[in-house]
Formats: C-alpha cells, structure tokens, sequence
C-alpha cells in the first residue's frame, strides 16, 4: 500500500518530523537508491526536494510525472521548485535555511557530490555546520565506472539505448492525455492512441520502440512511434503507440508509455500495406524479443 502523499510548494510547510533527501531529483535513478533506503531506514516519513528546469536540454520527467516516481517510491512529501533566475541567485546559506526553517527535518540525506545555492557554493560541509539535525552524506554510485547521473540517462536516450536507460533511470516512461489523431491505423488494421511529447522533456531518440502502455482498463504490449510519419507526409513529432490486443476508447484518458527496446529507425513505405507488413514483422519483436 502506497503511503499519503503530498506535494509542498515554494510556500508550504511540513510540521511532521520527517527524513529529508536534499537535491534536484529528477525523478530516481540507481544513483539514489541508498539514499531513499537509509531515509527509509529511520523509520519516519520521507520528503524530497525536486527542481524543475534545472537542466539544459529538458527534463527527464515531467512535473506529474516526477510526482509518480515519487509516489509510487513511497515517499510522503515533495517540496517542487522552479528553477528561475530568483532561485538560481538565492546564497547557499539562505536557500538551506529556508528548507529547513519550514520542514520539521530530523534527519537529512545527501550525496558526497551535494551542491546548492548560488554558484553552487553550498556544500556538504556548509549543510552539517547549519543543520540542526544529523547530516547523512552517502558515496556516489558508480555504473561501469562512472558517476549514475541524469545526463547520463539522456546520452542512452539520444542514442536509442533504451534497455541502459532504464537500466540507470529506474524506468522512462511519458505520461499524458490521449488526443484524437487521424485515425488513418485503423484504416488498416492497426489502430493507434496519439499523445503530443510533453514540453520541456528531454526527448528520446525519433524511433520505433517495443514497449508497454498502461492504461486505467489494463497493461498492453505495445509499438511506440515517436517522430514524424513520413510515410504520410506529416512532420511534427507525435506520440503514437498501437497497444496489442485492445479494442476500445481511451480519448481523454492519461496513460503511461513505456519504451522498452529500440526497434528501428523512421523510414517512408512505399504503399499502407508494405508499413502493415512491417507492423506485423514489429509486433513479432515484441512477442519474441528477437
């Protein structure tokens, strides 16, 4: 069972005593495993902190979908900012001491490389002097090697490295409305849901995937499109994903859309059935993961 959860604005307060992760958290990847389990360890609830627009070139997940992750990791609170230029100039001194004069925090957990404030001056060190509770900071995970990080997550994803990406990210996915598309894949046997790529996310290699739609009636296989349809003469990027073995309305609905595995590259068919073979030939990856 999923625990309460509530999302504290740049205003809000928590007057629970709590376990706190200190960072920007899009989202959580492998890195910030340890970091959730030892705030778990303590027994209290969990609050996280998460900065929206932080990165150049776009999230990893969205503002709802961030909410998610965080829900489903079972953590209770989430403290949102937006990362404006008011907050990029806020002293490191100020910024903690905010958080901490509106969170009842009785302990707090952050990463050996833990950077807040301007010029990203505060640190670990500067956290333990000004914290009036312990300061748990925690080793870096390492993965082949290197620091897990979101920019890491996103070279896999510009590369179609998808299986990696999920690997390192605890699973990519893109959250929205279902919109009415053109219909045109019903035309042929292969009926579509279309969603509009969420603004401000980091986009994923243009590319057919394998993957997983979840739905509100249910989980369905399914073949992810994400780019232009050449083959139609249609070139803004849209969502479109054919869900194996469901027949029914989704318009209007929010799902989930999990890309598992990169199929193939965009390409224009000659004819609507040499793009059915193909589909066919798609769906047959995705049932015996050739």
């Amino acid at each position: 069972m999923l625990s309460a959860f509530e999302i504290v604005d740049e205003r809000g307060r928590i007057d629970q005593p709590c376990a706190l992760l200190l960072g920007g958290f899009d989202g959580l990847h492998v890195g910030h495993a340890s970091l959730l389990k030892a705030a778990k360890d303590t027994g209290l609830p969990v609050a996280i902190t998460s900065i929206g627009g932080l990165k150049r070139g776009g999230d990893l997940f969205t503002r709802e979908e961030r909410r998610t992750v965080f829900r489903e990791a079972g953590i209770s609170y989430v403290l949102e900012f937006a990362f404006t230029e008011e907050f990029r100039a806020t002293p490191a001194r100020a910024f903690i001491k905010n958080i901490l004069e509106r969170v009842n925090a009785k302990a707090l957990f952050c990463g050996a490389d833990f950077r807040f404030g301007k010029g990203a001056a505060g640190t670990p060190a500067l956290l333990k002097h000004i914290a009036p509770c312990p300061v748990n900071v925690l080793p870096l995970t390492l993965v082949n090697g290197e620091k897990a990080a979101v920019s890491s997550v996103k070279e896999l994803l510009a590369s179609g490295k998808m299986q990696e990406a999920n690997a390192l990210c605890g699973g990519f996915f893109l959250q929205g409305e279902v919109e009415h598309g053109r219909q045109v894949g019903r035309t042929y046997g292969f009926p579509t849901l279309n969603l509009t790529y969420p603004d401000g996310k980091f986009p994923m290699k243009e590319g057919v995937y394998g993957g997983t739609v979840k739905t509100s009636v249910g989980e369905f296989s399914s073949i992810i499109h994400f780019g232009a349809r050449p083959t139609f003469g249609v070139q803004e990027r849209k969502v479109e994903a054919y869900l194996k073995d469901f027949s029914g309305d989704l318009y209007g609905a929010t799902v989930r859309v999990e890309p598992k595995r990169f199929l193939r590259e965009i390409c224009t068919f000659s004819s609507q059935e040499a793009l059915k073979e193909q589909l066919k030939a798609d769906i047959l990856q995705i049932e015996t993961g050739i």
